[in-house]
């Protein structure tokens, strides 16, 4: 009993820090000054941005209340500690609570400017054939149920399929609170380790696959980078994609490269033309930020004597599925036999630890 006591008044002490590095009170702020903007019908002058804005507004307010009905449930068990005739369910009550304040916790460690955007993935086969763009669907899989368990919404924004098997490359479009902050730290190589089911000897193979995590942008939200028309050379053909009668008999799907850098991005996933051709241009927006992002920390390195390996260079995990079942981190150390969890979308320790990793 006096054990649960001490747990349910480390609970209060933490809920009070976490208020405060959480900045309740200037998103209660934001929250007055968005529902005020929503109530001006000039907003919905432009559909995607009163489509961001409510969004947001949504977000915030969830946040908001999730924190509040815990600090409700915290204090109901705190109140209740001392009492002589406490129940398993309440020893369970505490447990859950203990869990909801860790999730919670996570988002403090989200103080990144772009950290509470939609995010952008990209999954691209490396070394090993038919075997890495198998390894690309097992990824796909892992974090669309990732996504899935966080109630966050995925869209497919462009795939090309492997030759025989799998997938070569897909980008996908995620749209949550603090998408791109929980899952920036998934950017690098991950490889695996298994007996290839597409060998009849069954041999051990390995297999790499390159993982990208943007945040999404708007044009309001980098205007340092400008994206001149007669910078860009459009194309466009017919998708390739699943979709309706009209995605596959017209050239709807679009294809973007800006000239002075060689960057090509595309979508072939919308209906419409026009469609593709803003998700082409915000997947453009986020490529350029990445480029100057990483040019910024050249010159960092150049100046300090810092040394940052190559994408493809920056193993961050394996995945051993033969001859022994281990997924461990190379950044934090973190690893689990349980394999078939994290396929399966258990990312959480993971992407817990590396987020303390790089906040410390």
């Amino acid at each position: 009993m006096n054990d649960l006591k001490a747990r349910c008044g480390e609970l209060q002490q933490r809920l009070a820090k976490l208020e405060k590095s959480l900045d309740l009170a200037g998103k209660k702020k934001r929250i007055t000054e968005l529902e005020s903007r929503s109530a001006d019908p000039a907003l919905w002058q432009d559909q995607n941005q009163a489509k961001a804005l409510l969004q947001e507004l949504a977000d915030l307010k969830k946040e908001i209340s999730q924190f509040e009905e815990l600090a409700e449930t915290i204090t109901t068990l705190a109140g209740l500690a001392g009492g002589a005739d406490l129940t398993p369910d309440w020893e369970r009550e505490v447990v859950k609570a203990e869990k909801e304040l860790r999730q919670l916790e996570l988002k403090s460690f989200l103080a990144g400017e772009y950290d509470a955007k939609n995010a952008i993935v990209g999954i691209h086969a490396g070394q090993g054939g038919v075997e890495a763009m198998d390894w690309v669907s097992m990824l796909l899989r892992m974090y669309l149920r990732f996504c899935e368990k966080k109630g966050w919404m995925t869209e497919t924004l462009d795939t090309t399929a492997g030759e025989e098997a799998g997938i070569k490359s897909i980008v996908f479009r995620v749209e949550g609170l603090y998408a791109y902050g929980f899952l920036k730290g998934e950017v690098g190589t991950h490889r695996l380790v298994r007996q290839s089911p597409f060998n009849a000897d069954k041999l051990r193979q390995t297999s790499f696959a390159l993982v990208e995590v943007l945040p999404e942008f708007s044009e309001v939200d980098l205007p340092d980078i400008e994206i001149k028309e007669d910078d860009l050379d459009w194309q466009f053909f017919r998708s390739s994609s699943k979709g309706g009668q009209n995605v596959q008999k017209v050239s709807t799907a679009a294809r973007l490269t800006h000239k002075p850098t060689g960057i090509t991005v595309s979508s072939q996933t919308e209906r419409f033309q026009e469609q593709n051709r803003k998700i082409a241009l915000n997947l453009l927006r986020a490529k350029l930020w990445l480029l100057k992002k990483n040019e910024e920390e050249d010159t960092k390195r150049d100046l300090k004597g810092q040394y940052r390996p190559a994408s493809w260079g920056t193993q961050i995990r394996s995945y051993v599925l033969h001859p022994y079942k281990m997924v461990k981190d190379l950044r934090t150390g973190v690893e689990t036999a349980n394999t078939e969890a994290v396929l399966a979308g258990d990312l959480e320790k993971f992407i817990e630890a590396e987020l303390k990793r790089v906040t410390q």
